[in-house]
């Protein structure tokens, strides 16, 4: 697997956000009002895919020290057993990292283009302030889930190993 691109998934959060914006500037009446929660269920994603990321980061850096451990002789201080990291398990986020990183990054943009409309309908119409809380916590729960699922990919990549750096070049 290679990583995700940070510009493809620029450049998806931004096609994305001038296509809502057209949309919803040509049908706004037609749309109904927008709820405060919605983006709610996408901010509980991102936090549950950070604390993923930190829980899996810890337990990989506890197995290798475990491993360079039992290369080296003991220093006389007992160690906690490891608990393994399943490689399928580190694979399988991976692929969730990829997948909610373009989840959050086409969001981001859709709510963004629903932002760009709202703003300048504050002073015109009362629908504007509520569908403006919406679409503020819609971006930065889409924003942060884009975050934690990059997050959660750069702690599932596989270092190089030792004899692996003239391959890497």
């Amino acid at each position: 697997m290679r990583p995700i691109s940070r510009r493809d998934l620029a450049v998806l959060a931004v096609g994305l956000g001038v296509a809502s914006w057209l949309l919803v500037r040509t049908s706004y009446g037609l749309l109904p009002p927008l709820d405060w929660w919605l983006g709610v269920p996408l901010g509980v994603l991102a936090v549950a895919e950070a604390l993923g990321a930190r829980t899996l980061r810890a337990r990989l850096a506890a197995e290798r020290q475990a491993r360079r451990s039992t290369q080296r002789p003991p220093t006389g201080a007992t160690a906690r057993p490891v608990q393994h990291v399943e490689p399928m398990l580190v694979a399988r986020l991976a692929v969730l990292a990829q997948a909610s990183a373009y989840v959050g990054a086409v969001l981001v943009g859709i709510w963004a283009g629903v932002l760009l409309h709202v703003v300048p309908q504050l002073g015109r119409l009362a629908a504007a302030t509520g569908d403006t809380v919406a679409a503020v916590l819609g971006v930065v729960s889409a924003a942060g889930l884009g975050a934690a699922a990059l997050w959660l990919e750069a702690v599932c990549m596989v270092p190089p190993m030792d004899g692996d750096d003239a391959a890497a070049s």
